[in-house]
């Protein structure tokens, strides 16, 4: 299976935890992540799960691939990350494919490059991120390289199992390795940020409640 099955810890309220938390996480373990110039596109705009990846390159006439068999193989719970190298004039993903991963509990796909029929996820609520949406089909374009191997998310590295997380500011890789650490930061980021809003809207100075809640040195890489 292309996604390991959940042994590590996640911790209560991970899943919760939005992008800007994560990121602020990752940024203070000195962890990349932040994959630039992909966003929500259909769908329910929030994804959380361990990476399927998936690998597409410039199809070979002499020995074509399919394009989406891969599906079959996807568990229930992960999310389809697709590297089509960023390209612009074919897509990776449509109507058909939103239909049926919806339908088997997938959580979402994540695509470096386009996707299409995004009125067919909308109808079924599945996510949809991608660097946009475009309707030429990928057929005899491009293929299936390879599955389950390392991948790309615009400048961010996606190994399987990784796990995705999105909503609608985009998307964020945490390394599997490091998820608990990275999830456990961000909580307690969000606490933070919590008792900051909490205490201003009580009446205290925005630099107090900073200093209160030690929030620059939660957010210093090394700290």
């Amino acid at each position: 299976m292309n996604a390991p099955p959940d042994s590590i810890a996640i911790p209560a309220g991970a899943h919760e935890l939005s992008t800007a938390e994560v990121s602020d996480a990752l940024d203070a373990l000195r962890l990349p992540g932040s994959a630039l110039g992909i966003g929500h596109v259909a769908g329910r705009a929030r994804v959380f799960g361990p990476a399927y990846t998936v690998r597409y390159a410039p199809v070979d006439n002499a020995n074509p691939g399919t394009v989406g068999d891969y599906l079959d193989e996807t568990p229930e719970g992960a999310v389809v990350v697709l590297d089509n190298g960023g390209r612009t004039d074919c897509t990776v993903w449509g109507g058909i494919l939103s239909q049926l991963a919806a339908h088997r509990g997938i959580a979402g796909s994540v695509i470096w490059g386009v996707c299409r029929d995004t009125g067919e996820a909308e109808q079924v609520d599945y996510p949809l991120y991608a660097c946009g949406r475009f309707m030429r089909t990928g057929k005899d374009r491009v293929q299936v390289e390879a599955v389950g191997e390392v991948v790309s998310l615009s400048d961010v590295r996606v190994a399987a199992g990784d796990y995705i997380v999105g909503d609608e500011d985009g998307i964020v890789v945490v390394p599997r390795a490091r998820a608990t650490e990275v999830f456990e930061r961000a909580l307690v980021l969000r606490a933070a940020e919590q008792r900051i809003v909490a205490a201003t809207l009580a009446g205290a100075t925005l630099t107090d409640a900073r200093k209160q809640a030690a929030y620059h040195t939660l957010q210093r890489a090394g700290s």
